[in-house]
């Protein structure tokens, strides 16, 4: 088992990393807050996973709340539900939110958690790998208005992030290659070398070779944890872990989150924050090539769905959580390895990006 800590004080916690730590008895017991729990998951991964997740707990018994599987269900309707289910049952502050699942459940159950008689303890058990790399480390924790993703929710850290990798063995094939998007977006933003192994590597990743992907887990929660750890609430560096999703996020609103998974979205997005990096001046052709390259190594897409136009998207991007005053703010690369936001975005340079993917 691999143990990282993601160092927030009196708020740190580990991220424990392996395969079968799921049928490890009892292993989430000290990360619980009380006697009660209540397990949130989903209906396509409760039938695979929930046995194992109660063995894990101990001697603990949880209730179970599950949803449907879907982006589309991330909604306040979806959080209401869950904290109906709470009063009904009578739990109390002492009580846990476990999410089993993927980034949907994670982050509606973190929701709930922060703010159910304001904040009880979280635990994350992400069975996905965009989850496992990604949305289960940092205490980000949303549901999405019809206007924009991710728009109301709160930062809640989780009391521990247990990362079972032998759950990515029924992941299916698109799922799996969508989390491989976050794992690309750090060697971007942060890790040239790691950008580079992924770009010699990419067929044993498409292969789930163990060796492989637990290096790529392993670097990619790494590279969260720090920067998490230097800027929890986003007031500078953590932003550019939105590398990409600030045109990913209008795509998906733009789609009804029917039409692509978050992972791919971000491809697209990331192909996206490429070219107007380019248009910037701030990296040069070959490094957003290189981008692209590793993108479609990894089977993602790059393309902007078709029935989308320019005027929408911007329109869309101007209803993001990093726009101030109105105004659009990108994260784009200086570099592989480097990324920064930018904050007075040079309008005809990002015109000229979306028309280029969206009407050309």
């Amino acid at each position: 088992m691999i143990e990282l800590e993601v160092a927030l004080g009196e708020r740190s916690y580990p991220v424990l990393i392996g395969a079968g730590l799921l049928r490890q008895a009892g292993v989430l017991a000290p990360y619980l807050a009380g006697n009660q729990a209540m397990v949130v998951t989903n209906r396509t991964v409760a039938p695979l996973y929930l046995d194992s997740l109660r063995a894990a707990l101990g001697q603990v018994r949880a209730d179970v709340f599950e949803l449907d599987d879907g982006e589309r269900f991330k909604t306040l309707e979806s959080y209401s539900r869950i904290v109906d289910a709470l009063l009904e049952q009578r739990h109390s502050r002492s009580t846990t939110l476990i999410a089993l699942g993927g980034g949907v459940v994670g982050d509606i159950a973190g929701f709930v958690a922060a703010t159910y008689q304001r904040g009880v303890r979280f635990v994350q058990v992400p069975t996905t790998l965009l989850a496992q790399v990604d949305s289960s480390v940092g205490g980000k924790t949303a549901v999405n208005h019809p206007l924009g993703k991710n728009m109301i929710g709160a930062f809640h850290q989780p009391g521990c992030v247990l990362a079972d990798t032998d759950t990515l063995a029924t992941l299916p094939e698109r799922e799996y290659r969508a989390g491989l998007a976050e794992v690309l977006k750090y060697g971007v933003i942060r890790d040239e070398p790691f950008f580079a192994w992924m770009e010699s590597g990419a067929a044993g990743l498409l292969r789930r070779d163990p060796d492989a992907l637990a290096h790529a887990i392993e670097t990619s929660c790494a590279i969260k944890a720090g920067v998490v750890a230097a800027d929890e609430r986003e007031s500078g560096l953590r932003a550019i872990l939105n590398f990409g999703h600030t045109f990913a996020h209008a795509i998906e609103t733009l789609t009804d989150y029917k039409r692509l998974l978050h992972g791919e979205a971000v491809a697209i997005g990331m192909a996206l924050a490429a070219d107007c990096s380019v248009r910037h001046g701030m990296i040069g052709e070959r490094d957003a090539s290189r981008v692209l390259a590793v993108i479609r190594a990894l089977g993602l897409p790059v393309e902007v769905p078709a029935g989308i136009g320019a005027s929408a998207m911007l329109d869309a991007m101007a209803v993001d959580k990093k726009a101030v005053d109105g105004r659009i703010r990108l994260v784009l690369a200086r570099g592989i390895g480097e990324a920064s936001v930018v904050e007075n975005i040079e309008r005809g340079a990002l015109l000229a990006t979306l028309s280029a993917a969206c009407d050309g």
